[in-house]
């Protein structure tokens, strides 16, 4: 199940798990739309992975499934 980490980790900018907006690598590594394609330019900074949009959870499983508290950033 994927984390639906909570910001992007070069920004910090605010995630929501239920929202659209977010990109994401096969290693869950997470970025806003913004900072995904216009500074990385659809390449993951960290393993060169393609970044792809994350899917949405539906808020009916949130409760259930909730995403991730944890807040990740990294120097890019």
């Amino acid at each position: 199940m994927l984390e639906l980490r909570p910001n992007c980790e070069r920004c910090d900018k605010d995630l929501a798990p239920d929202e659209k907006g977010a990109v994401i690598c096969t290693f869950e590594c997470t970025f806003c739309v913004d900072c995904g394609e216009n500074v990385f330019h659809a390449v993951c900074p960290n393993c060169s992975g393609e970044l792809l949009s994350r899917p949405s959870r539906p808020a009916a499983l949130l409760e259930q499934f909730p995403g991730s508290r944890e807040r990740v950033l990294k120097p890019h």
